[in-house]
Parts: C-alpha cells; sequence; structure tokens
C-alpha cells in the first residue's frame, strides 16, 4: 500500500512539474507576443531586438521540457489519463515554441518598417493581435485546468481571426501600400493569425488529454495543391485563376513566389477580361501560404521553383510543369492573347488530371479502409 502511494505522490509531483512549466513557457511566448505588438505600435527597434534576442530562452525552455517530458515517460511508464498527458504536452511545447518564433519573425519585420507611416494599417493589426493573443492565453489555461468545455469554446475564437486577416489583405492591397512595405505587413498580420492556428492545436491537445477524443485530423478530406514560381506575378497566379475558376469540391489551390513581385499588368488585364477572379490575389512568399505545412501538392512551375521543395512539407507530392511565360516574351497583344489562352488550356488539361488521380487515389484508399 506504501508503495502505491509513493507511485501516486511522484506522479503527481512530476505532472504538477511539467505542468507548471507548460504555463511558464506560454507565458514566455504571450509575452514576446504583446512585446512585439507594443514595438510595432510605438516604433521601438529596442524593444524588436529585445524580443528577438529573447527568443532564445523559449528554445531553451522548449528543450528543457521536452527533457522532463521523456524522463517522465521512461520513470513513470505511464498508462491511460497520464500517458495522454505526457503526449499531449510534447505536442503543445512544441506549438508554444513555434508561437515563439512567429513573435520573433514580427519583431524582424518591425525593424523594416517606419510604423508612423502605415498607421491605419497598424490599428488593423492591432485588432487581429487582439484576439489572437487571448486566445493563446485560453488556450494554455485549459491545458493547465484540465478544461475541456474551455478549450472546445476558445477553439471557436481562430475562424474570426481568419476573417480579420482576410479582411486586412483585402484592405491593405487597396491602399497601394509600397512593396517593401507591403510584405513585412502581410507577414506580421499572418504571424498573429498563425498565433491561433497554433493556439488551436494546443485545445486539441487539451481536448485528446482530457477525453481521449482526437479531433486533429477530422475533416482533413481538402486537398491543398500551391503552384510556386519565381515571382509570383504570372505563371502562378494563372494556375490558380484556373484552378479556382474549375470550382472543384474539397480542393484548395493557391499560389507563391520564391521572390514576390507585382502581379503582371498584361496578364492580370487578361484574367480579369476573361472572367477569372483574381481580385484578392496578391503576390506573396512561400511563408505567407496559409497553413503551408497542410498542402498535399507543390508545383513547379519554373526551374528555379524546384528551390521549394527543400523548404516544404516533406510529405507533399512534388510535380514539375515546365511552361513558358507569356509575361517574358516580346509579343504584340495578339500573340499575347494567343499565348495567354495556351497558358490556360495546358493547365486546365493538367489540373484536372491531377485531380482525377488524387480523387481516384483516395476513392481506391475508401474502398481498401
Amino acid at each position: 500500500m506504501s508503495n502505491l502511494s509513493y507511485i501516486e505522490k511522484t506522479l503527481q509531483r512530476d505532472t504538477e512539474l511539467i505542468r507548471s512549466r507548460v504555463v511558464e513557457m506560454g507565458a514566455m511566448a504571450q509575452s514576446a507576443l504583446l512585446n512585439s505588438l507594443r514595438a510595432l505600435e510605438e516604433g521601438d527597434r529596442q524593444l524588436a531586438y529585445s524580443v528577438i534576442f529573447r527568443d532564445q530562452y523559449i528554445n531553451e525552455a522548449e528543450k528543457e521540457l521536452d527533457r522532463l517530458c521523456l524522463e517522465f515517460l521512461v520513470r513513470q511508464q505511464p498508462v491511460a489519463g497520464h500517458l495522454r498527458f505526457v503526449f499531449a504536452t510534447i505536442k503543445i511545447n512544441y506549438e508554444l515554441e513555434r508561437i515563439g518564433d512567429y513573435a520573433e519573425s514580427i519583431a524582424r519585420q518591425v525593424l523594416k518598417l517606419n510604423p508612423a507611416e502605415f498607421g491605419a494599417s497598424v490599428e488593423r493589426i492591432k485588432k487581429i493581435a487582439g484576439r489572437a493573443i487571448p486566445m493563446l492565453t485560453q488556450a494554455v489555461n485549459a491545458f493547465a485546468t484540465r478544461d475541456a468545455g474551455l478549450a472546445r469554446k476558445t477553439m471557436q475564437i481562430e475562424s474570426e481571426v481568419d476573417e480579420l486577416r482576410d479582411q486586412f489583405n483585402s484592405w491593405i492591397i487597396e491602399q497601394r501600400v509600397p512593396l517593401l512595405a507591403l510584405t513585412p505587413l502581410l507577414t506580421i498580420a499572418r504571424r498573429y493569425e498563425r498565433v491561433t492556428d497554433q493556439a488551436k492545436h494546443i485545445c486539441e491537445e487539451v481536448l485528446y488529454m482530457c477525453t481521449g477524443e482526437n479531433i486533429k485530423h477530422q475533416g482533413n478530406e481538402v486537398f491543398r495543391i500551391l503552384f510556386v514560381d519565381d515571382h509570383n506575378s504570372s505563371l502562378s497566379q494563372i494556375a490558380e485563376a484556373v484552378g479556382n475558376s474549375l470550382v472543384l469540391d474539397k480542393f484548395v489551390f493557391s499560389s507563391a513566389g520564391l521572390d514576390p513581385k507585382p502581379v503582371d499588368a498584361r496578364v492580370w488585364n487578361y484574367l480579369q477580361k476573361h472572367e477569372y477572379d483574381i481580385s484578392r490575389h496578391h503576390p506573396k512568399s512561400l511563408e505567407l501560404v496559409p497553413l503551408i505545412e497542410h498542402y498535399q501538392v507543390v508545383v513547379a512551375l519554373t526551374p528555379a521553383a524546384k528551390q521549394a521543395f527543400l523548404s516544404l512539407p516533406s510529405k507533399a507530392v512534388h510535380v514539375e510543369w515546365p511552361g513558358e511565360d507569356p509575361s517574358q516574351k516580346n509579343l504584340n497583344e495578339e500573340q499575347f492573347a494567343q499565348s495567354m489562352q495556351k497558358v490556360i488550356s495546358e493547365f486546365q488539361k493538367q489540373i484536372t488530371e491531377l485531380v482525377e488521380a488524387i480523387r481516384g487515389k483516395e476513392s481506391r484508399r475508401q474502398t481498401q479502409n
């Protein structure tokens, strides 16, 4: 009986230590996000540098918590609820470290800006951060208190912030902000929005820890296809527009460039004239692609774009579709229109074939199950 009591005491001691370290790490991540926001509001470069330098403390805390979890597994050999607790903690630890990286990234973008010139943009970003940071706090509190109800409630905030981010993206493109400032501002908004993605993941782990319910992969039947070229100014924009025009159920198309530049004017005008809606498209780098880690297929449209394969999800299928870019040719109006139509027709054919192959694969998988 005494041995059982001792085991119970050591279990409680170890779980409380791990739980307290998660709370501490969550507080560090929250502080970094708040300081990066204040650095943006006040144009405080010194504070931005402080956030960058202090990210190493979050990285060190992540390593220490990982060590504690591994020791817990070896020493306690947990089962049932305690096993779910440590597995959930290991994943939450990773999510919090990622959030620390987002805060550092925001601080680095602040150093590229003069916030006084973009007051309206900063105010809109504050609205995103004003929902994202409290969501993180609630997620960590749900873990600390083992509150599944709070976790479920907190998860709902993520979609609200997605909408705020989309509104900001559309608004800032209309403001014709200089490209040198556009990318940092979009990145900052995206980073705060990504905080809610990680906070949602934390809540999912809390639900698993508390109830054994694993909802992480529910609704994961959407297939995401990413087109990449050099500048996201022509070919990749055309491919994304064509993919979306096909209105394919459960397929999401997006595009990015290694070195984003404004969309070619002739390409833009042609697509608009032929009712390909790219009004919400804007040139973006790989790091600005929403949920990039969930893309199943990455298509390189230029030789240089194959570099993207090295930095994108390892489980994604990599495909090359080499083609001629109409914007890179010295063509008259008629020749340009013919070249565009040829490219569009080829993309329609390739995308349709790819989608049918994916549907066939999924159908076979369901049959086997």
